[in-house]
């Protein structure tokens, strides 16, 4: 098990993300125009999820520029259905950086990303400081984190309506993709997957520990 991380005071990150699961394109999870995200195609959903700050603080701690991966699992027929995950910190941060990522990331500094997506989170398996390289550019996407994590995407998919996921926001309506890889390699969590789907957009998180479940 992981060991807890200091949570911040005052946080705010924004910037672009980039995921990818093991469901078939559009993912029934995600909201399209009116209608609302359901069960994962297979009943249990794997994937892997990208973030990349362009601005970002925890206290006076500068988060500008740096990434975040998170890879995990879960099973819609398991009650509350806890995400099983590993979360991966750019091996740029420095010591204050990383604890802050860790802290925000995981859910531990409560605030957006607690109320949009960490309070599923069950286990953490590790957390890692890796080489991340990341591309949220239209049909270049791409997702890799040293040898754990490796994810492309090239191929858009035309929508009825907007596609929206609640991991960034709902109201943050992104593009849906096709991903040509999606391959995690860290046991227990390990998948080699080919042609399955995808989603591309911006995000903005901010919070404090008193917010969102926190004491």
């Amino acid at each position: 098990m992981t060991s807890v991380s200091p949570r911040p005071h005052s946080w705010d990150v924004a910037g672009s993300y980039f995921e990818a699961c093991n469901c078939d394109a559009i993912c029934p999870c995600r909201t399209v125009g009116d209608r609302a995200g359901g069960r994962s195609t297979h009943g249990i959903c794997q994937f892997a999820l990208s973030w990349l700050i362009d601005k970002g603080r925890a206290d006076d701690v500068s988060l500008n520029d740096l990434a975040v991966v998170m890879a995990g699992w879960y099973d819609d027929d398991e009650p509350s259905s806890p995400w099983r995950v590993s979360l991966y910190v750019d091996d740029r941060a420095d010591d204050a950086q990383h604890e802050s990522l860790t802290a925000i990331f995981l859910g531990r500094a409560g605030g957006t990303v607690w109320d949009n997506f960490a309070a599923a989170i069950g286990t953490v398996h590790e957390v890692r400081r890796a080489r991340i390289a990341l591309s949220h550019v239209p049909r270049r996407w791409l997702i890799r984190a040293t040898t754990f994590v490796s994810v492309s995407a090239r191929v858009p998919v035309d929508a009825p309506a907007a596609v929206a996921c609640g991991i960034p926001g709902l109201d943050r309506p992104g593009q849906e993709v096709i991903s040509d890889t999606l391959q995690v390699s860290d046991p227990p969590l390990s998948w080699d997957l080919h042609g399955r789907c995808g989603f591309a957009t911006d995000f903005h998180y901010s919070g404090t520990p008193r917010g969102s479940g926190f004491a």
